[in-house]
């Protein structure tokens, strides 16, 4: 899995409890969930043309058995890509968890850690750039995660390894990684962190730490009106790049309209700086389900702007 210069979406597939409910009963409870997009894209590389994809087609269940009023015990179980022709390449978080109201969940199984949540804005094909970059280390099959949420105050720390060798981590190294925000007035600020040895398994990766921090914090004291920021900073080793991000959503009805834009740069002076961009808008069909129309683009070398039209839905 990579995740290279993606977007900044807020996106935490399969760490929340399903939407539908099928059986609740004798402290057992069993949820399904799942969701599915449809897309006709084209991409920012240049004389890219306008396709089909199907980009989401997930199921999921989430069953939890209650040991007393404070503490339940739970399995979670998500199929990707559901039906489609993935060569295998379907495996979705599978993990056990313990949930209690006062000291927050522990999971641990194949899942995501904490900066794979990390992000601003509101996009859904282009977004604007964050500091990811190299190996994708941040959803694993070895992974011990914690979340608390507070009100107010809320905090996670995720652990992985990668002894099976399918992630870009070192399999003798390990990544941790972690947040911690506050929420107060009509502000939430968030403070991220991580840090590993990734690469090396392969006699085309060479070995070397990476380290990153993000500070974001959001505003909705407005009405309709989000707006975010952040600054994101990866240090590789051999290069750091830091990133300023600005995001704002404004909700109209059942209209939503959304924009970003992102800087990067580098200490490396041989690698340009990047401008991103996007523009997008979502109408609300039915509960859960959106259809979409965005463009994006950046100032790289042999680019053209991105178009997408799409809908995307969840239950």
């Amino acid at each position: 899995m990579k995740k290279t210069l993606v977007a900044l979406s807020v996106l935490a597939a399969g760490s929340a409890q399903a939407g539908i409910e099928l059986y609740n009963q004798n402290d057992v409870t069993v949820n399904m969930g799942g969701d599915i997009e449809v897309v006709y894209k084209q991409g920012k590389a240049e004389d890219a043309e306008l396709t089909q994809e199907i980009q989401d087609a997930d199921v999921s269940f989430d069953v939890r058995y209650a040991i007393n009023d404070e503490l339940q015990f739970g399995g979670f179980w998500q199929i990707n890509d559901v039906a489609m022709d993935k060569d295998g390449e379907n495996a979705g978080d599978v993990y056990v968890a313990l949930y209690s109201d006062t000291v927050g969940s522990f999971k641990v199984g194949r899942l995501c850690t904490v900066l794979d949540d990390a992000g601003i804005g509101s996009d859904y094909q282009f977004g604007i750039t964050t500091f990811f970059q190299g190996e994708d280390m941040y959803c694993a099959d070895e992974v011990i995660r914690w979340d608390i949420d507070k009100e107010n105050f809320y905090a996670a720390a995720a652990i992985a390894q990668d002894k099976n060798g399918n992630t870009g981590l070192n399999n003798d190294s390990t990544y941790f990684d972690g947040k911690i925000g506050y929420r107060v007035a009509d502000f939430d600020f968030t403070a991220l962190v991580g840090l590993g040895e990734v690469g090396g398994d392969l006699p085309t990766s060479t070995k070397h730490d990476e380290t990153l921090w993000s500070a974001q914090v959001r505003y909705n004291g407005i009405d309709n009106l989000g707006l975010a920021a952040a600054y994101y900073s990866m240090d590789n080793d051999t290069d750091t790049t830091n990133t300023m991000a600005l995001a704002a959503t404004y909700q109209l009805d059942l209209l939503a309209l959304a924009a970003g834009y992102s800087l990067s740069s580098h200490d490396d002076d041989a690698i340009d700086d990047l401008n991103t961009w996007y523009v997008n808008a979502g109408y609300t069909v039915a509960p859960n389900t959106t259809a979409y129309v965005e463009v994006g683009g950046d100032d790289a070398d042999k680019t053209q702007t991105g178009f997408a039209i799409g809908v995307k839905a969840a239950f």
